[in-house]
């Protein structure tokens, strides 16, 4: 029996494989020869990418967030400061230039928001600062452990990194927590589990025990006073200090790790950062870095491996194709189309000059939720037929309704 669950679960998921259902939806590609480990976005697919980007900058600016974009290059100096390149050289692309300086691909965003709070005085009225930026990394993977969106060698990451005081971490830390907690929500994962990653071994972090000691006491004290559930994952910590990983669980019962909230009191000290308290005293900020989705592109992965592609309307790069039965309803299919996209709808008519069951077979192998078919009877009518993706049944709808439900169907879940 256990054997029997087993392949029928590798069946299922070789069917759900995010390059198969990106090469059946026309999503993206990837060009191994030319450019391994970095996505070819087709229309289809970048429309998924910015809307997910486009719903968590959203998010964000409810939330009092401020968006900030950082330089894809810069000197090795600054990865020197950080410890990345101590810790990290070998996952990083350099060069040198004609002056014989060494300048380096970012592979994560973190000395970039260090700079930008650094530049000019802050308060402690300033704080907590949530600072985001959506930046494109690039980190070298071995070409053995790439594997379509998952493991990739370019990816954005939903990175922010909040400032804030020592009063303020716990607070913070919960706030962040259940923040990740929603979104992934709204993208219909509800199976979160959390884990406290504690130190690794010394010469595999930066700072001092007394910092850590403190760092990891903070996390564990948010999460405890707070009645959060959570396991320990003994040194699985980042170099420069603890966080707490959030785990979601797919509809087939796979479990990945995504978001993430890293608390950092080394960073701060390398970049000599201070904000002015209320003593009128310069003093040190705590940092946390923070990553809802973690990589757009992983996640990506996950959800269309764990909705078969089946994703959700207002996330759907094209939420509803119009399909004439014969060419002389082209012009119906054009006014139902040209009325969806005057109501905010993403729609086309097939217009191909073929039958209509094999356009519903096509559309429906990409994924299509909703293919309204348009005939004699419809444009009589003035009404549409809907075929929705993985429903049997038929149902017809007069036009203004199915309009204005799409235009509410389509709606980013705030």
């Amino acid at each position: 029996e256990e054997l029997e669950a087993f392949l029928k679960m590798q069946e299922e998921a070789a069917a759900r494989d995010n390059r198969k259902l990106g090469k059946d939806m026309d999503l993206f590609h990837f060009e191994p020869e030319y450019a391994p480990g970095s996505v070819f976005w087709h229309d289809k697919g970048y429309r998924v990418y910015r809307k997910m980007i486009e719903y968590l900058r959203a998010r964000q600016e409810l939330a009092g967030y401020i968006e900030v974009s950082t330089p894809s290059i810069m000197d090795r100096c600054l990865w020197e400061k950080s410890g990345h390149w101590a810790k990290y050289s070998e996952h990083i692309y350099s060069g040198k230039t004609c002056d014989e300086k060494t300048f380096c691909v970012k592979p994560m965003s973190c000395p970039g928001g260090m700079l930008v709070f650094g530049y000019g005085i802050k308060s402690y009225k300033d704080l907590p600062m949530y600072v985001a930026e959506f930046g494109k990394v690039n980190r070298y993977e071995s070409a053995g452990g790439l594997a379509g969106l998952m493991r990739v060698r370019e990816f954005t990451q939903d990175d922010a990194h909040i400032f804030c005081t020592e009063e303020q971490l716990e607070e913070e830390v919960v706030k962040i927590l259940r923040f990740i907690k929603d979104i992934y929500g709204k993208f219909g994962f509800d199976k979160i589990t959390m884990k406290l990653a504690t130190r690794k071994e010394s010469e595999f972090r930066i700072g001092s025990d007394e910092i850590w000691d403190k760092a990891e006491g903070a996390l564990k004290r948010a999460l405890e006073s707070n009645g959060i559930e959570f396991e320990i994952a003994e040194g699985d910590a980042a170099f420069y200090g603890p966080k707490i990983d959030n785990y979601l669980r797919d509809s087939m019962g796979r479990v990945w790790q995504c978001g993430t909230v890293q608390l950092d009191m080394n960073l701060p000290e390398r970049f000599d950062l201070s904000y002015v308290g209320e003593d009128g005293e310069k003093h040190r900020p705590i940092m946390l870095h923070r990553a809802m989705l973690g990589s757009i592109e992983r996640f990506m992965g996950v959800l269309l491996e764990s909705t078969g592609g089946n994703l959700p309307l207002w996330l759907s790069p094209e939420p509803v194709v119009v399909a004439p039965i014969s060419q002389k309803h082209a012009d119906y299919a054009n006014k139902v189309v040209e009325m969806l996209r005057n109501a905010g709808v993403n729609a086309r008519a097939d217009l191909r000059d073929e039958k209509v069951n094999y356009k519903i077979r096509e559309l429906s192998l990409a994924k299509t939720p909703i293919i309204a078919v348009v005939g004699e009877k419809e444009m009589a009518d003035r009404n549409v037929t809907l075929r929705r993706l993985g429903v049997e049944k038929q149902e017809s709808m007069p036009l203004d309704a199915f309009v204005e439900m799409m235009k509410d169907s389509v709606k980013m879940p705030l």
